[in-house]
Formats: structure tokens, sequence, C-alpha cells
């Protein structure tokens, strides 16, 4: 008896049961996180406050609108991000990408576990429990027992319901306290702060996006379960953009008021009520790896179907849990562009054969016009990281496979869950 690959077939109208408010709380618990406050601190002072504050902005809502109109898509069609790289990129040509969705996430999981697991431990300081591989295996555990529960269940009853509200009211503690301390150092003087000019603007629009951006292989998973494509845009699309805002200037904030020798999570700490707030953030931070996890699961059935979803996610947290206790994971800014020098240009391309309510009437082992605008737009984005780091790679990058993806659309039909 063949297998059905789920992962490649456009879900059942009863599996569509995500409204507004779900997207939204799912993909602000997904764009909050300790890793998103670190990266927000490569800013300063490499830029000034001022534009590392601009540049969080523009960022965030460019790059939480690339991730909704994924959304939208991943929603109108009911396909996982593995049916929509199959559909553009054809059946053959499409395991590449997959594959190397595959190798990312298990990557953003053990970092998100090696997070965890440092937080942790700076929360346990003194505590004779305080072992990097009891940590380890602590998180690693309850990430394993997430994936023998149901996805959908688990968006709608815990993160709207519960973890929303404890991880807003967590953000806005903080944001008081480092706000507090800012005054006493002088708000003014905080916020007329110069940088060091060792990051163009551009460059750090660039470095805000690649964080949503690290999201576009995934967020269809997520999206087809929609009840309608406009809820699934605008909600996905808010929740983000407000989440990636808060947290990346909460990094800024953070760092400015650090002693020179002190990271992110010892200055949280410190704060008044930072181990209770940072004790949310750290929980939060588990349905980020989830999230992760889930995604590869499902890539991994689209090109192994023997093995369930349910399956896949159980070995691959094993295996993250495994890589956390051995892997040094701490160099995050490289591994962040190099993703979006991938995936950036991939979903150009993506965008521009789907992104206007419409779907390829037809597919083949390799649409060979997609995967050479893939491949030239991953050389852009790198010449451009080069020779011309003032303007930015991930924008020429989408913009030029955009258009080739538009370009050189096959017949299309049109198709729509609105």
């Amino acid at each position: 008896m063949a297998h059905t690959n789920e992962s490649l077939t456009p879900v059942s109208d009863e599996q569509r049961v995500f409204g507004w408010y779900a997207h939204a709380s799912l993909w602000f618990s997904l764009g909050v996180g300790l890793l998103v406050m670190q990266i927000g601190a490569y800013l300063v002072p490499a830029v000034g406050t001022h534009d590392a504050m601009l540049a969080i902005v523009i960022g965030s809502v460019i790059g939480a609108g690339l991730l909704a109109w994924v959304a939208k898509i991943g929603c109108d069609t009911g396909l996982s991000s593995a049916g929509l790289m199959h559909q553009v990129f054809g059946s053959a040509f499409a395991r590449l990408p997959v594959l190397l969705n595959i190798v990312q996430l298990i990557g953003w999981t053990t970092f998100e576990l090696v997070v965890m697991r440092d937080g942790t431990l700076a929360m346990a300081a003194d505590s004779a429990w305080a072992s990097p591989v009891l940590t380890t295996l602590l998180w690693g555990g309850v990430l394993t027992l997430l994936m023998m529960s149901s996805m959908l269940g688990l968006v709608r009853s815990f993160v709207s319901r519960f973890g929303l509200p404890l991880v807003v009211l967590s953000l806005i503690w903080l944001t008081w306290q480092f706000l507090g301390l800012l005054q006493v150092q002088g708000l003014q003087a905080f916020w007329d702060r110069p940088g060091t000019g060792e990051m163009g603007f551009l460059s750090a629009v660039d470095l805000v996006i690649a964080m949503p951006v690290s999201w576009l292989p995934l967020i269809a998973d997520y999206a087809r379960h929609g009840k309608n494509s406009r809820s699934a845009l605008s909600g996905s699309w808010i929740g983000y953009a407000m989440a990636n805002i808060w947290c990346y200037a909460l990094g800024v904030m953070v760092i400015s008021v650090s002693a020179q020798d002190a990271n992110l999570v010892n200055t949280l700490l410190l704060a008044q009520g930072g181990l209770i707030a940072l004790g949310l953030v750290l929980l939060d931070e588990i349905d980020n790896a989830y999230g992760d996890v889930y995604s590869a699961a499902v890539n991994s059935h689209s090109v192994w179907s023997t093995f369930s979803s349910r399956q896949f996610g159980i070995g691959i947290s094993v295996l993250c849990t495994l890589l956390a206790l051995f892997l040094p994971m701490h160099s995050l800014e490289p591994f962040l562009l190099i993703l979006s020098s991938v995936f950036v240009p991939l979903f150009g391309v993506i965008l521009g054969r789907l992104g206007f309510g419409s779907t390829q009437s037809h597919t083949h082992k390799i649409d060979i016009p997609a995967a050479l605008a893939w491949l030239a737009g991953v050389a852009v984005f790198h010449a451009f990281a080069q020779l011309l780091p003032q303007w930015g790679s991930a924008l020429p990058s989408l913009a030029l496979t955009f258009a080739i993806g538009w370009v050189t659309r096959p017949a299309t039909v049109t198709v729509s869950h609105a």
C-alpha cells in the first residue's frame, strides 16, 4: 500500500482551524527570543542608536511582510513549504532546497537548545544542579515530549491562551526596567549615541531582516492550516513585526546599559525581577525550537514518506539534543547571513511565481529558469556582501529573483482560499 505524502498534499478543510488570533499569537511568540535580543545587541555600537532603531523598524516591517506574503500563499494553496518548493522548482530539483532546509532547521534547533541551556545555567549559577549536560538533556527531553503532541492543539490550547500573555508580560517588565536604567544614564545621551561606522545602515537593515526571513522556509507549514488567507497574512505580519521590533529594540537597550565584559543574559538577570522575566522568555524559547523541529519533520516526510512527521520530529529532537551537547554553537551572525543568502533568493522566486494568487498548472522534474534564478540570486547576495556591502545584500537578491520568477512564470491557474 502506497504511503500518502502529507507534506506534498494540500491540507483538508477540516485541518484549517487557525483564525487571525492563532496566526498572530503563534508568530508573536515565535518572534520573541533571547536569540533575537542578542542579534539586536550586534547593531550597537556599530551603528548609532537612532539608526539602529530605524533599521529595526524598516527591517522588521519588510521582513515580516515577506513572511506574511508566503503565509498567504501557503494558506491559498494548502501546501507546506516543501510543497511550494516542489511546485516551483520541480519535483527532482526541489529536493536540494528541501534538504538544505532540513539542515538549517537542525542547526537552528541546536542553537535554541544551547541558548536555553546557557540561560538556565546563568539563572542557576550557584545551584548543585547547574550542569551543562543535565540542563541540555532537560530541555531536549521537554522538546521531545512536545513532538509527541498535536501541533494544532499546542498552538490553540497553549501558545494562544497561556504562552502569549506570559511572554508579553515579561517583555513589558524588562522594557520598563531597562528604560528606567537608561533614564538614569540619560535617555537623550542614549538616543544620540553615535555609531563606530563598522556597519552601514543598509547592512543593519539586512541583519534585522535576517531573523524574519529565517522563518520563510517554515511559515507555510503553519499557515496552510489557516481558515482564510487574509487572516493568515495580516495575523502573521502584525504578530511577527511587533515581536521582532520589540526584541531587537530591547537588545539595543540592554547592551547599552551593560558593563563592557557582561553578556546579555547576565545583564537581564541583574534587572529587578529579571530572574522571573528571563525564565518566562526561556520558557517561550521552547516553542521556537518546537517550530523548527516540526517543520524539519514535515520537510523530512516530503523526502522519505515511509516515516510519519511525528516519528521524524521525535528523531530530530533527539539528534539536536546530542548535537547541542558536543557542537560549539555560538557564532550567530555568519550563520544567519549564510542562511539569508540561500533562502531569500529561493523565496524571491517562489513569490514571483505564486505571489499573486496563482499556482503553476504543470510541474517538471526540474524547472530550469526557476533553478537558475535561485542560483543567480545566491551569487548576487554574496557579490553585494563582498563588493557593495553598504547597499546590503538581501533586498537586491530578492528583487532580482522575484523579477526573474515573475517574468519566467509558466501558464497559471488562479486559486484562492480567501
